[in-house]
């Protein structure tokens, strides 16, 4: 089992500290069995006083990282200027090979500790402008709900970082995983790192909802058929370039890069689920044949579908 160890900080959010826990380390979450050891960490282990005005015991301390397989940190108080120990360790369990996590105002301490230099890097909205100013080297994108460099992964706060540690889940674990974990904590499993902070209203596969619902139910129902464009946007009565805007507006995607996103995540379930062969999985996702499939799924995860089914396939 992969370690993930989580940072405390004296004025922490009790909120911002649980989420990895939960999402992770399954703290509260009875139905499933958690994906990771967790482990709390304080660079001075002891009593921690949250921003709620408990006080947490962290018996641990920064020596946790060294062994850690991902290093969370959860958020940060942008007034503090982060101790060399503490960027030191971060340092190392990156160069080691660790997967570093910076949710919310944690992207502070990522940035930092150099370690995404020259590189993207998100962060909640109201502190991109701040994050910016102070590191010029970085590009942030503070209207994404996180950034995934591989090594360093990153995202806006709250809500987000719970959508961002189920991705770490779903890369990391397997999409079925990730999906069942969702459920427990009844999260929406598809929200992608590129989708805008902002939202109209939040999306729905319902056939009784306004065009855009509608529209998402349609495809939904169809995904081993092609949806050319026109079609989808006829479906719900809609111009082509009203519904492209509309939809964008909506998802903060384009509907052709929405609906690859839906069908990889399909094709990603069946791998995990079934013994289907990958021509029938290609097939039943809509993109046709096995070489279609092959070349989008290594476009977005840098991995083959066969490769992908013999690290995450359910055994039984």
């Amino acid at each position: 089992m992969r370690t993930a160890a989580v940072l405390a900080f004296p004025g922490i959010s009790p909120f911002h500290l649980s989420v990895p826990l939960m999402v992770f380390g399954g703290v509260g979450v009875r139905s499933v069995e958690a994906a990771y050891r967790t482990v709390t960490v304080a660079e001075r282990p002891g009593p921690v006083r949250t921003a709620a005005g408990l006080e947490l015991i962290v018996p641990d301390g920064l020596d946790a990282l060294a062994t850690a397989d991902l290093v969370v940190i959860p958020s940060w108080d942008t007034e503090v200027t982060p101790s060399p120990a503490l960027l030191d360790a971060v340092r190392t369990a990156h160069a080691r090979g660790a997967r570093i996590l910076g949710l919310c105002l944690g992207a502070f301490v990522v940035a930092e500790s150099g370690i995404a230099r020259g590189r993207e890097i998100s962060t909640h909205w109201s502190a991109g402008l701040e994050l910016a100013r102070r590191h010029p080297d970085l590009t942030v994108r503070c209207e994404a709900l996180w950034t995934d460099l591989g090594d360093v992964v990153t995202s806006a706060g709250v809500a987000a970082a719970l959508d961002c540690c189920l991705h770490i889940v779903r890369t990391e674990q397997g999409s079925a995983v990730a999906a069942d974990l969702a459920r427990s904590l009844v999260m929406a499993p598809h929200r992608e790192g590129s989708q805008a902070q902002f939202l109209s209203r939040p999306l729905a596969a319902d056939a009784d909802g306004d065009e855009i619902d509608r529209a998402i139910a349609w495809a939904l129902q169809r995904l081993a058929e092609p949806s050319p464009i026109d079609a989808w946007a006829g479906a719900v009565h809609l111009s082509r370039r009203t519904f492209t805007r509309r939809f964008r507006d909506r998802t903060g995607t384009s509907p052709g890069d929405w609906l690859l996103q839906r069908r990889l995540d399909e094709a990603r379930r069946l791998l995990e689920t079934t013994a289907l062969p990958i021509e029938t999985v290609a097939a039943r996702t809509g993109f046709g044949a096995a070489v279609t499939l092959r070349h989008h799924f290594r476009a977005r995860f840098g991995t083959t579908p066969g490769a992908h089914r013999r690290a995450f396939a359910d055994p039984a």
